[in-house]
This record gives C-alpha cells, sequence and structure tokens, in this order.
C-alpha cells in the first residue's frame, strides 16, 4: 500500500528575544499542527556560541505539554519550579511535563563553544492535561547494526524501549546512518510518523530529504525506509493520529481562546511588582507556575493578539 509522504520545509524564527539565537521551524505549520501529539519542533544549530551568544531562555511558563530537550553538540543547564536542577547533554533526554502548570529556564552552559539540538513539544491528551508538573531524565543505550545506530528515547524501535512518562502512544529516537545505508524499520501502523533530518542527505521512502527539513508520514504504513546518501542523522518521530483539537499559543496549550488568557493573565502576575514586570531577579510571587531559582528576569508574555485564537487539529 501507497501512504503519502509530505515534505514540509523549515522557517526560521528568534527564540526568545531580540538578541536571540535562530532555529528552524517546522512544526506547527498552517497546514500541519500535529505529528501523533507532537506539536511543535525547533532544529538549532551547529552555532558558534561565540557569535550567536548561544541559548539564553530565562524562566518562563507552560501548560497542558511536555518538553523534550535533544542535543546533538553542547550543553545546556536547565532549571525549573519544580526544583529540577539537570544538564541536557547530546544522546540524552530531559523530558519535562508541564501539566496544569511549570516555569522553568534553559541556558548554555559556560564551556559549551557549539551548540546544536533539537527542541520538541507533546501536546497532552484532555484526560492528562492537568497532572502535576514533573521533569525526568534518561540517557538510552544505543543500539546498532550494520551501518546504522540508534537511541530510543521515547517508546520502542528496533528492539529498545525508553521507561519515560508519555500519555499517549509516542515514538522518539535518534539514528545514524552510514554512507549509502538503506534501513528498512517496521512501525506501527497506526501511527504517523515525522523524519527530521538533522544532517546529511537522504530518501524516505521515495522522497529526498534535506536538512531542517520534516517528512511526514501518514498512519497505515508497517515499514518505513530511510537510506543514505551520504553519511546522516535523523530524528524519527512517531504516534497515532492525536484526536484532538487543541488551542496553542505562545507557550501555552489548552483548549479554548478564554483559557489561554487566563494562563496568560496568571503568569503575569507572578512576573509583576506594583504592575511592572520585574527587570532582574525571579517571579515576584508564587501560583500555578511556581518559581525558578535564576538570578534572571522571566520573560514576559506576549499580547494576545485582538483576534479570537483558533483551534489546531
Amino acid at each position: 500500500m501507497t501512504t503519502h509522504i509530505d515534505v514540509l520545509p523549515p522557517r526560521e524564527v528568534p527564540l526568545g528575544g531580540p538578541r536571540a539565537m535562530r532555529v528552524r521551524r517546522t512544526l506547527p505549520q498552517r497546514h500541519r499542527s500535529l505529528i501523533g501529539a507532537w506539536c511543535f519542533v525547533d532544529h538549532y544549530g551547529r552555532d558558534d556560541v561565540d557569535a550567536s551568544g548561544g541559548m539564553v531562555l530565562p524562566a518562563h511558563p507552560h501548560t497542558g505539554l511536555q518538553t523534550a530537550s535533544w542535543l546533538f553538540d553542547g550543553a545546556l543547564e536547565h532549571r525549573d519550579s519544580v526544583g529540577s536542577l539537570a544538564t541536557v547533554r547530546p544522546g540524552e533526554l530531559n523530558l519535562m511535563t508541564a501539566g496544569r502548570g511549570i516555569s522553568h529556564s534553559e541556558v548554555s552552559t559556560p564551556d559549551t563553544t557549539v551548540l546544536h539540538g533539537a527542541q520538541l513539544w507533546i501536546a497532552l491528551p484532555d484526560d492528562s492535561r492537568h497532572v502535576d508538573p514533573g521533569f525526568e531524565h534518561f540517557a538510552p543505550d544505543p543500539v546498532r547494526g550494520p551501518g546504522w545506530e540508534a537511541r530510543v528515547f521515547i517508546g520502542s524501535l528496533l528492539g529498545a524501549s525508553s521507561p519515560v512518562t508519555v500519555h499517549t502512544p509516542l515514538l522518539g529516537a535518534e539514528l545514524m546512518l552510514a554512507t549509502g545505508k538503506s534501513l528498512e524499520i517496521e512501525v506501527d501502523e497506526s501511527f504517523e510518523h515525522g523524519v527530521l533530518l538533522d544532517v546529511g542527505t537522504v530518501d524516505v521512502d521515495g522522497h529526498d530529504l534535506k536538512p531542517s527539513e520534516l517528512a511526514h508520514v501518514r498512519a497505515g504504513r508497517t515499514t518505513l525506509t530511510i537510506t543514505a546518501h551520504d553519511e546522516a542523522r535523523l530524528l524519527l518521530l512517531g504516534g497515532p493520529p492525536f484526536g484532538e483539537a487543541i488551542v496553542m499559543w505562545w507557550n501555552f496549550i489548552g483548549r479554548s481562546h478564554e483559557e489561554i488568557e487566563a494562563y496568560r493573565r496568571e503568569w503575569q502576575e507572578q512576573i509583576t511588582a506594583d504592575g511592572s514586570v520585574v527587570e532582574s531577579g525571579r517571579a515576584v510571587s508564587d501560583g500555578r507556575f511556581g518559581v525558578v531559582d535564576l538570578d534572571l528576569a522571566p520573560i514576559p508574555a506576549p499580547i494576545l493578539p485582538h483576534v479570537r485564537l483558533k483551534e489546531r487539529r
């Protein structure tokens, strides 16, 4: 059976402010918001930190999602309002569950000279989106075969499984292929899949993919064949079609415009003193999003658009 494949090009966006590093975003797009529960895909680097300034994301809030941080080069320090302090390193997963509300920061470490990785978000289903916030770290052991290597950080693939907590069936794995290697992978027929190419050039079942492009493969496949024209590294994401409408704006996922509006208001109330956003130091009050132990001013929320936020499906 032939299943249609769409190649989604990236768009370049700033991350975190006017001097922010640039990232290449492939999800969400106008015509595709999710692949399974994966709802946000940013690819960045290789960035010279001396030139770019690296990643400096002070405290900012999230609701209704999980963040999955995956690096190829460099290191990031993660702090959050449930007290987690962890370093994100290449080949290791930092998975943060926002649930009903969390705030966190990510800052490249002083010894990082090159920063290169992916930031991924996972939408939580309605029956899990108000769970308590939390954090998990997992370093998957590599699995290898002739001309390929894989690290499975979420779900199961190629005989390897990840123990981290997810709230819908999900797959996340890094694959490295030698030049000329063609790998046929058994996949769950109920899953749709995304192939994000980091470096190299590959063919995904007859469709050429360039770095930072995301191939979307609709559900219905039992195998997926990826061929490397030259040495390649990619992320394979997957899950059954999400099946719920979400409203996603800035760092929040909810189910209505009013819910997002309330999250924004609560965050602004936490980071203001006498009606003004704090200019240095941590949030001035506790609340839904907690307080991050970091001496950097938290990021204020943008102004909501003057139109009703639309559902994404």
